[in-house]
């Protein structure tokens, strides 16, 4: 990990990471903790069905954490309902070629390119 990536304090080199480590407790007293930190035993039976996020997050059980990924997935964000419909359009090589070498937002131009020849036709 680069230095400059890290936050302020937080051990850039091995012989810092050392140091924490020699000055860490051998004996962890937290009545706070629902299994015992100094038993290796207990610490992976604790953590055996732990489930990582991305972003964080707890979840009760695996039901419940698909039941959220599901739920998300499924949102698009600020727009709440498409604006736009999926299609498929078949254009012969060349206009399409030349449609996609006009740059970033081709199909925004040809929606709008559409919409116009639309409003005339009415």
């Amino acid at each position: 990990m680069k230095h400059d990536n890290l936050p302020a304090g937080f051990p850039a080199t091995p012989e810092e990471w050392e140091k924490i480590i020699a000055e860490a407790p051998e004996h962890v007293n937290d009545p706070e903790c629902p299994y015992d930190p100094n038993d290796p035993d207990a610490v992976d039976a604790f953590w055996a069905d732990a489930i990582v996020t991305h972003g964080g997050g707890v979840a009760a059980t695996l039901a419940e954490l698909r039941a959220t990924r599901e739920a998300r997935r499924r949102t698009r964000g600020p727009q709440k309902a498409p604006k736009k419909v999926p299609t498929t359009i078949r254009f012969d090589a060349d206009v399409l070629a030349g449609l996609r070498a006009t740059g970033r937002g081709w199909q925004t131009r040809v929606n709008e390119a559409m919409r116009e020849w639309l409003a005339h036709q009415q």
